[in-house]
């Protein structure tokens, strides 16, 4: 059986308001072998670089109107693609995928771009993996915008809204990725967008990283990437460097746990942080301008 698969690229012709072109590297992995990873890179190439990390089950389309308005404003913008999603390769057994060994993945991307100076977005697991790229590179990146994520150790009692999800995503039959997008906005998505969001999966089998992600997420501190990420917590408890909080007032599964940043991180300090009204989880499809802005006055701070 096929370790891996691609996506056909007919699949991702002529989707709504996606016109930037592909780029890719190659990374590799010791059971899987060579792997390629696609991400956007748009404007000026000497421009301040921001990275826009997408999370589950989406992919870097979530940020199309974002990089067009930052990029217009001269920053250079990066939206990588995880494994497993969007253009990216795509591992075909649930069991290829553990949060190290994703965080292992985008490393590799990150040393491939090398890039410095830059701000990371992250919103969902773009948090969870994006947040350990800047505690274990934090010479590359000047300030962090954190958007309805979180850096689990396992402790606490999830919310009720993300126990009822990863329930549904590990038995739903069929799942289905671009109803869950839509279902987690508060705004109607368009036409064609939904359909976007499916392009990535001609069928089931390209789907296991969309579909194990729930479960890879730390409710419990024997799971993969806790020890890794209590290390992070300590490099963030001495992190100065300007870090933002921009959540939506919509989302039942991270609704509060900005708080939690503000306690521990001195860089949130004297920060504007920001609840945005009318934003469901995935609030870049839903307040793609406010976002836009947030990130270029944050980068005339910097």
């Amino acid at each position: 059986m096929t370790k891996v698969l691609r996506t056909p690229d007919e699949r991702f012709k002529n989707l709504p308001d996606f016109p930037f072109a592909p780029h890719y590297v190659n990374i590799t992995d010791e059971n899987l072998g060579v792997m390629r990873v696609h991400y956007v890179d748009e404007g000026p190439r000497d421009g301040q670089v921001v990275i826009m990390m997408h999370g589950e089950p989406s992919w870097s389309y979530l940020y199309r109107k974002m990089i067009k308005q930052v990029a217009d404003a001269g920053c250079r913008v990066l939206a990588p693609d995880l494994v497993g999603f969007g253009k990216s390769d795509k591992p075909t057994e649930t069991g290829h995928y553990t949060y190290n060994g994703h965080v292992d993945w985008m490393q590799q991307w990150l040393d491939a771009v090398d890039v410095s100076g830059a701000v990371l977005f992250c919103q969902d697991w773009g948090g969870l993996i994006g947040l350990r790229l800047v505690a274990e590179n934090d010479d590359r990146f000047d300030g962090v915008i954190a958007a309805n994520t979180f850096l689990s150790t396992g402790k606490g009692k999830p919310s009720k809204a993300f126990e009822q999800w990863k329930i549904f995503s590990q038995t739903v039959p069929e799942f289905p990725t671009g109803g869950i997008i839509r279902g987690a906005t508060v705004k109607d998505l368009g036409e064609g967008v939904e359909a976007a969001y499916d392009a990535p999966y001609p069928d089931e089998s390209y789907k296991a990283g969309a579909r194990i992600f729930p479960a890879l997420v730390p409710v419990s501190e024997d799971m993969n990437g806790v020890a890794e990420n209590i290390k992070a917590w300590q490099v963030f408890s001495k992190f100065e460097k300007p870090f933002l909080t921009c959540f939506s007032d919509q989302d039942p599964v991270t609704g509060g746990l900005d708080k939690e940043f503000h306690k521990r991180i001195p860089g949130c300090n004297g920060q504007p942080h920001q609840t945005l009204k009318g934003g469901g989880h995935f609030l870049q499809e839903d307040l793609p301008d406010e976002l836009s802005k947030t990130i270029i006055d944050f980068l005339g701070t910097l």
